[in-house]
């Protein structure tokens, strides 16, 4: 049986910029909401704020991305993040011991393959907010099109294109020529 997990994707730096640690690329995530159990929504601001409201934590280094993809897991790389998830859950949020860790890491896991009931490759969004005093999840897809887009007045909000040359741009540059 073949297992899906997701995996952290950058499609352009803004990750780096808008999180106080961004996810590396590869990486495998959850949608990490327990990060936030100690601090009232309405308390978050900045860069934890944006964390909080569309955030996958990855699981390697446990930063944050802004989108995920579909992906299969081996039974080796499924174990290992599921360690470092318990040793997080351990270590950051207080639960009392290794089985309580593991446990709630098992959990964690399970909903996050749950979220990835699509084909490889199929991209995954992520948005938190506060309704009626309840954080509430909302996922969505976004799916490779098969042709280029043609009708140009329906246009898309925004499409997945792969660019063979990845731009790095210089935002303190672009700040300094900004300045008076």
């Amino acid at each position: 049986m073949t297992r899906h997990l997701p995996r952290c994707l950058r499609l352009d730096p803004s990750d780096s910029v808008i999180f106080e640690q961004a996810a590396e690329p590869g990486e495998w995530a959850v949608p990490g909401g327990f990060e936030f159990w100690d601090t009232p929504p309405e308390n978050l601001s900045g860069k934890r704020r944006q964390a909080f409201r569309g955030g996958f934590l990855g699981l390697s280094s446990f930063g944050w991305s802004t989108l995920v993809e579909v992906a299969e897991v081996s039974d080796a790389e499924h174990a290992t993040a599921l360690a470092a998830l318990a040793r997080r859950i351990r270590s950051h949020h207080g639960a009392p011991d290794d089985a309580a860790a593991l446990a709630a890491a098992r959990e964690e896991l399970a909903f996050a393959e749950s979220l990835c009931d699509h084909p490889p490759g199929t991209v995954l969004a992520l948005s938190r907010r506060v309704e009626d005093g309840e954080v509430r999840e909302s996922f969505r897809t976004l799916h490779r099109r098969e042709a280029p887009h043609t009708q140009f007045t329906t246009l898309p909000v925004f499409s997945v294109v792969e660019d063979e040359a990845p731009e790095h741009p210089d935002l303190t540059a672009f700040a300094r020529r900004l300045k008076p």
